[in-house]
Formats: C-alpha cells, sequence, structure tokens
C-alpha cells in the first residue's frame, strides 16, 4: 500500500479555540454538552456571544435555579440590544442559565407573547416576579438596564421608563391610565434633567411620586 508523507496541518488559532471552549464548559457546566457545544461554536460562528455563564456569576450551582437581577443582567447582555427576539432563542438562552422552566411559561403566559418577543415587556416581567411592587420592580429593571458602572444611582432613558410604566400598570390592572398619565407627567415635568434620564432614586425617593 503507497504511502504518504502528506502533512497534516492544524491551524494555528486551534489551540487556544479549544482552551476557551474548555474553560468555557467547566464554567458553564451544561447539561446536555453536545448540544452545549453546538450551541457554543454555532453561536461564534454567527458573531454572537456565546452561552458561557460570566466570571461575576459566583454562585452555587445549587442556587442556579433562582432568578436574581444579577441573571437578569446576564440575560440582557445577550439579548445584544435587540427589541424582539424569538422564543425558541430566549427559551434557549434561559436554559443555559439554569433557570426554571415553569417561571419561563409563567411571564409567556401573562404576556400572552407568541414567537416573536418584545424583549423590553418580557424583562418587565420577569423583573415583577422579583418586585412586591410596580416601584420595586421598576427599580430592578433599571438596575439591569443600566449600563452604568460605578458613577452614580442606576439610571434609564425616561421614555424607557415610560414605556415600562405604562405597559406594567396594564399588566396590573389596578391602576388608572390617569394616575399612571398624572405621574409621568409629573417625573417629566419636575424630576427629569435635560439628560432625559431617570434615576432609581428619582421614583423611589420622591415622596410626591407614588407609583402604584
Amino acid at each position: 500500500m503507497p504511502r504518504t508523507d502528506k502533512q497534516v496541518c492544524i491551524p494555528p488559532e486551534l489551540p487556544e479555540l479549544l482552551k476557551q471552549f474548555t474553560k468555557a464548559a467547566i464554567r458553564t457546566q451544561p447539561q446536555d454538552l453536545i448540544q452545549w457545544a453546538a450551541d457554543y461554536f454555532g453561536a461564534m460562528a454567527r458573531g454572537e456571544i456565546p452561552p458561557v455563564r460570566e466570571r461575576s456569576e459566583r454562585v452555587a450551582l445549587s442556587n442556579w435555579a433562582e432568578l436574581t437581577p444579577e441573571l437578569l443582567k446576564i440575560l440582557h447582555s445577550r439579548v445584544a440590544g435587540r427589541l424582539i427576539i424569538h422564543v425558541d432563542e430566549l427559551a434557549q438562552m434561559w436554559k443555559v442559565l439554569s433557570l426554571p422552566t415553569d417561571l419561563f411559561n409563567s411571564v409567556m403566559n401573562v404576556g400572552r407573547f407568541t414567537e416573536e418577543i418584545e424583549w423590553l415587556k418580557f424583562l418587565a416581567l420577569a423583573c415583577s416576579s422579583l418586585g412586591v411592587t410596580i416601584a420595586k420592580t421598576l427599580k430592578i429593571v433599571c438596575e439591569v438596564l443600566s449600563s452604568d458602572r460605578d458613577s452614580g444611582p442606576p439610571r434609564i432613558p425616561f421614555s424607557t421608563f415610560q414605556f415600562l410604566y405604562t405597559y406594567i400598570a396594564e399588566v396590573d390592572g389596578e391602576i388608572s391610565a390617569s394616575h399612571v398619565s398624572r405621574m409621568l407627567n409629573y417625573i417629566e415635568q419636575e424630576v427629569i434633567g435635560p439628560d432625559g434620564l431617570i434615576k432609581v432614586n428619582d421614583f423611589t425617593q420622591n415622596p410626591r411620586v407614588r407609583l402604584e
């Protein structure tokens, strides 16, 4: 049988690629490694953020089933600024973070979402499962959406706050549209500065702002 001397060429980036993949797998601890590997390299090929748990997620694996603002912030970073996300993609992101399926289904049912999900609405309802009151829910949403780090209290554009407050109040069903309008008008006229941003303190520590 003829012998070939053809040399096998190993791509120079392969060792580093496999090293990063191995570290990501150890950090994430996926239940289905093969499916997770397919999702990982699929995301890499599409130029998207792979489904990897962040280094900042220093939580015991036994506690991963509990939704937290930190996990929602990670989920938001993976949505990557999109307004609409497909249910299958979001469900996979949710699964990668080991969040409970029943909570995902509950948010889907409350929001009456179908295949195309408005991300901010889904996020608002997910935050409402952590917040006892509407003010608390909006505080959590603001913390998740804020891009500020250590420069001060979390803040978001007033237009985003207006959209979220109106939506949450509609879903709640116990707050009149006139009350919502009155509060938003007051905040816009008396509270919001020239930068158009609203801070958590603006609606949690101002006695004239009652969101309930």
